[in-house]
């Protein structure tokens, strides 16, 4: 998503200026080109010689190295981002000042501006600061951070700057043409568990990272999203609403609960297909032998493709081997507009992988159905193709 972007990176004069070099490496890596302006403050914290490695790219320290440097930069650039941002900066951009390289450069640019707060409790809290601050978001600045926690001085309290993560998902944000805005997504990731006793249950391989992906990709698109997760070690993507479920039972019940407010549905979570007869209340003795009677769980998917007003509907089938043809099946049986077929045993595709391979089948005529195979891409990748092809189908269904 930061391919080809160009970002002004500010480093301003805070004990966190070390972590733009952390920063700046991350953008690097998603191939955006970041140039760094830093003030003569941050030079006692980090060297430009740090940043312009990191960078590939000369530092920026003197308004008057390169005549007009303050209004051909912000000119090139397609998004701000001040990280650390004292106060002071905070404070001269909120005031209209214009005195240094950085300063005069914010004063120029026209696009958006993303500040990550870093100082003492006692600065972050003081009323003439959070007066500056609140007028930058209140005329479209936004901010990431601060976090509450061990500070620089021994101190603890609000004022860290924002991880390095929270500040790239920002500036991915920031970046993405809003083209779901209007849309609510309902997105389900994970695996089930179906409890034998307190301490065993049956569930299957599935991490989440599928479902996840969704959710974030889909929320940096604009949409309004809500995640129903089975349980999974992932940390949700920000600005989502999510349920925790663990049962296929529980999965179902929330997925009627919110199903009615969805446009787009997409059934990513591995949901057990059987759960025991009986869960027992204390846990089993261990026996040699041991019998299971097994009952089959509600299929999600069929029963939300029955309803009379339904949402976009996206499943996925999870197969191994080639069985396109199980997957086109599922499709028709279960009233999809769109089903994500995947064979878990190529390598780099399947359960807890980064990558994945897919191929999306849909209807193309009335009684005919196409299918397009993707490359081995990261999660994230496939989840933006997924979405793309849902938009699409979307638009040719609405132009009908």
């Amino acid at each position: 998503m930061l391919k080809g972007k160009s970002i002004l990176l500010g480093v301003t004069g805070s004990v966190a200026a070390y972590k733009a070099i952390e920063l700046i490496k991350r953008l690097r890596q998603e191939e955006a080109s970041v140039i760094v302006i830093m003030t003569e403050a941050a030079r006692s914290f980090v060297t430009p010689l740090s940043l312009e490695l990191a960078s590939g790219q000369r530092v920026c320290l003197d308004m008057f190295e390169s005549p007009l440097s303050h209004v051909k930069l912000p000119a090139e650039a397609d998004l701000f981002v001040v990280a650390p941002a004292t106060a002071n900066i905070i404070g001269k951009f909120a005031g209209g000042l214009a005195d240094d390289l950085l300063s005069t450069a914010l004063a120029a640019f026209r696009g958006k501006v993303i500040m990550a707060p870093a100082m003492n409790w006692r600065m972050y809290e003081n009323p003439a600061f959070r007066r500056n601050l609140d007028y930058l978001v209140s005329i479209g600045v936004e901010t990431v951070g601060p976090a509450a926690g061990n500070l620089a001085c021994g101190e603890q309290g609000i004022g860290r700057m924002a991880e390095t993560e929270d500040i790239t998902e920002k500036i991915r944000l920031a970046l993405t043409e809003q083209d779901f805005a209007g849309q609510h997504l309902l997105i389900t990731a994970g695996p089930t568990r179906e409890y034998l006793d307190p301490v065993r249950y049956l569930s299957n391989r599935s991490s989440g990272k599928m479902g996840y992906a969704l959710a974030a990709i889909a929320g940096r698109r604009g949409a309004e999203v809500t995640l129903i997760s089975g349980p999974s070690a992932l940390k949700p993507p920000p600005g989502i609403s999510v349920i925790n479920v663990e049962t296929a039972s529980e999965m179902y019940r929330a997925v009627s609960d919110n199903i009615s407010r969805a446009t787009i549905f997409v059934m990513s979570a591995a949901v057990s297909d059987f759960a025991p007869v009986r869960t027992e209340q204390s846990k089993i003795d261990k026996k040699e032998t041991f019998s299971l009677d097994l009952v089959g769980t509600t299929d999600i998917l069929k029963e939300m493709g029955k309803l009379e007003r339904r949402p976009f509907m996206v499943g996925f089938s999870a197969e191994t081997g080639a069985r396109t043809d199980r997957a086109r099946g599922k499709l028709a049986d279960k009233n999809l507009d769109m089903i994500v077929f995947n064979d878990v045993t190529v390598s780099g595709a399947g359960f807890d992988t980064d990558t994945n391979k897919v191929t999306l089948i849909f209807r193309d005529q009335p009684g005919s159905m196409l299918e397009v195979p993707l490359p081995m891409m990261s999660k994230e990748d496939v989840a933006s193709a997924i979405l793309d092809k849902v938009l699409s189908l979307k638009k040719e269904s609405s132009a009908k």
